[in-house]
């Protein structure tokens, strides 16, 4: 229960590599190859996962919730053989069996409220993540917020398809924004625990609609890419932490289809944001940045509104029982049982 944050988060380390090589791929690849072979290139890890993903063991809580006891125990000795660890005594115990996969437990009573809000927030996170990534690249070609605006005055609107190649300047400073994923790690790993889930994405949020609105003031190469720095280690973090409280507010029986549904509304903002980070800003580039400003604005008002803050509780196993069920080990000390609460009544 205590690492289970520190332990997510740093599993999103590698989100954060993922970003920086693909600008380093993109900095080799697109001067002499072009943009074929980048997206070809970047799917070959995509590749690699897929074989790899059938090494992955099965979640043992949701075998012992779904009946497969002997599937659960096995997966829960493989685990301790490869951490060099002896298995607890005792055994699992299971009494009740969830239907599991339906939309309606997402929005019972319990949940409902919960579950709009994180809808919300997951799709305000992917919408001003991918469209910060979008506007970063907008923002160098031109210089600044004052350049773009002067530009669309100046310029008459015309229909073109061919595409600018970055400089390598450009390059150089959208690698120094994507390494703010790794600072923007270290500031969710302390705060969360100490914070808590809610306040750590409103946090995240809040800082990020704060960089969005100085982007409104004319300023130099530098500030701008620190402003851009600062925006996008935080809206990341906020993505981290999200990551990390919507598994833990969800019941097993409904953890992966809680997590999934997020996840497509998170898809859904990234299908819209390049309306607003591109054509929108043919327009206006202030109206924009208004927009990703005031969505997460909205986006922290949500998290403090969360109804369950899961700092310092237990996974909740069934929906049809309390909070602070975890799945104890006492290993060879005291009475050597190790119990599961999955699903179990009292």
């Amino acid at each position: 229960m205590k690492a289970r944050a520190k332990c997510i988060l740093l599993i999103e380390v590698f989100w954060a590599f993922g970003t920086v090589f693909e600008v380093v791929l993109a900095v080799f690849v697109m001067p002499s190859l072009g943009w074929r072979w980048l997206l070809l290139l970047s799917a070959v890890p995509l590749l690699i996962f897929a074989v790899l993903c059938f090494w992955l063991p099965e979640s043992a809580r949701y075998d012992v919730l779904s009946g497969n006891q002997e599937k659960a125990i096995a997966t829960l000795k493989r685990i301790a053989t490869e951490n060099g660890a002896p298995m607890p005594l005792g055994k699992l115990i299971i009494s009740r069996q969830e239907d599991r996969g339906k939309m309606r437990d997402l929005f019972t009573p319990h949940f409902r409220w919960t579950t709009l809000l994180l809808w919300f927030i997951w799709f305000s996170n992917a919408f001003s993540y991918y469209g910060l990534v979008l506007l970063t690249t907008e923002l160098f070609q031109a210089g600044d917020v004052c350049s773009i605006s002067s530009q669309k005055k100046a310029v008459e609107a015309k229909c073109s398809l061919a595409c600018e190649y970055l400089s390598e300047e450009d390059y150089m400073d959208l690698l120094w924004t994507t390494l703010s994923e790794f600072p923007g790690v270290l500031v969710t790993l302390w705060i969360i625990d100490r914070l808590g889930r809610k306040k750590t994405m409103a946090l995240c949020f809040a800082v990020f609609s704060l960089c969005s609105l100085l982007l409104f003031i004319c300023v130099g190469r530098t500030m701008l890419t620190l402003l851009l720095f600062i925006a996008r280690a935080f809206i990341s973090g906020g993505f981290q932490a999200a990551y990390v409280y919507t598994p833990e507010v969800y019941p097993t029986a409904t953890r992966a289809l809680g997590l999934g549904s997020c996840s497509g509304m998170a898809r859904v903002g990234a299908l819209i944001t390049p309306f607003i980070a591109q054509v929108m800003l043919e327009s206006s580039v202030y109206l924009s940045l208004a927009v990703y400003s005031g969505c997460c604005l909205l986006a922290a008002l949500a998290s403090c509104f969360l109804p369950i803050e899961t700092k310092g509780r237990g996974l909740q196993e069934s929906s049809h029982r309390e909070w602070g069920q975890e799945m104890v080990g006492r290993g060879t000390h005291g009475t050597g049982v190790t119990r599961s609460n999955s699903g179990s009544q009292e």
